[in-house]
């Protein structure tokens, strides 16, 4: 069940991006609701860490318009962003081994009293944050080298929470994960939705998008190619807006299964 508000909360109208002579991006559209996965998919340089650099503030757009909750504003740096309520978890994660789950979750947020760190409250808070999401993590306590893969995702996206965010951008948080920590952050994506927050995934797993996406919106070289409702769509439909052909690799491999099954 998707409990999708009609107005999106965060809306590309028309955004360019240059660097240089290189034209990352070309007057890319794309709309965010509360309470939806939106995948973003393309080939390596098709835009999509760039897409994601200008809606986080690290490069602001050279051209075009981004709405929140529809009325335009300027996001010129990280900082504002945040401020909005726009949170990326970016694939190097930046947690920092040598501290604890609680430590990574309020570094650079901490709670104090009278001057003093209250390590009860921020760890009830961390307590509270992970239960809420499902996370199960062997102590609060645990230094986050000492966690697995899935964990320490996990544990990177329940700190972007913490700002009370509307919309989380998550760069590619399956990457490098097994089958079973993979599926452990993919519960977590439907939890941040079942909480009304509107998602964008950066995958290039086809599968990880098919499980947890209501739409898929595909960038190429830099410009919209398509966004695609997941349950009416097949997959070979969005690999071919991928790569920007309907005879591909993939679809000739298909082509010729099906005729060696005929």
């Amino acid at each position: 069940m998707i409990h999708m508000s009609a107005a999106p909360v965060l809306a590309l109208r028309g955004i360019s991006k240059r660097f240089g002579a290189v034209q990352a991006l070309t007057d890319v559209e794309l709309e965010i609701r509360s309470g939806e996965v939106v995948a973003l998919v393309g080939d390596n340089g098709a835009g999509k860490s760039t897409l994601v650099k200008t809606i986080a503030g690290v490069a602001p757009a050279d051209e075009g318009v981004i709405e929140w909750e529809g009325r335009p504003v300027g996001i010129d740096r990280p900082h504002t962003a945040q401020e909005l309520g726009i949170a990326t978890v970016y694939q190097d994660l930046a947690l920092c081994d040598n501290l604890d789950v609680v430590g990574n979750l309020f570094l650079g947020r901490e709670i104090s009293r009278a001057g003093v760190l209250d390590e009860v409250g921020m760890e009830r808070r961390a307590r509270e944050l992970l239960a809420a999401l499902s996370i199960r993590i062997p102590s609060v306590r645990i230094p986050v080298a000492a966690l697995s893969g899935g964990q320490r995702q996990t544990v990177a996206i329940a700190r972007s929470l913490l700002g009370e965010p509307k919309v989380v951008i998550l760069d590619e948080p399956t990457a490098a994960l097994g089958v079973e920590q993979t599926a452990q952050v993919l519960d977590l994506v439907e939890r941040l939705r079942e909480r009304g927050l509107g998602v964008i995934l950066i995958s290039h797993n086809m599968a990880d998008v098919r499980a947890v996406a209501d739409r898929v919106a595909v960038l190429r070289l830099g410009r919209n190619n398509g966004v695609f409702a997941v349950r009416t769509t097949s997959q070979e439909e969005i690999v071919s807006a991928i790569t920007g052909a309907t005879d591909n690799a993939v679809t000739r491999r298909e082509a010729r299964i099906a005729e060696d099954r005929a």
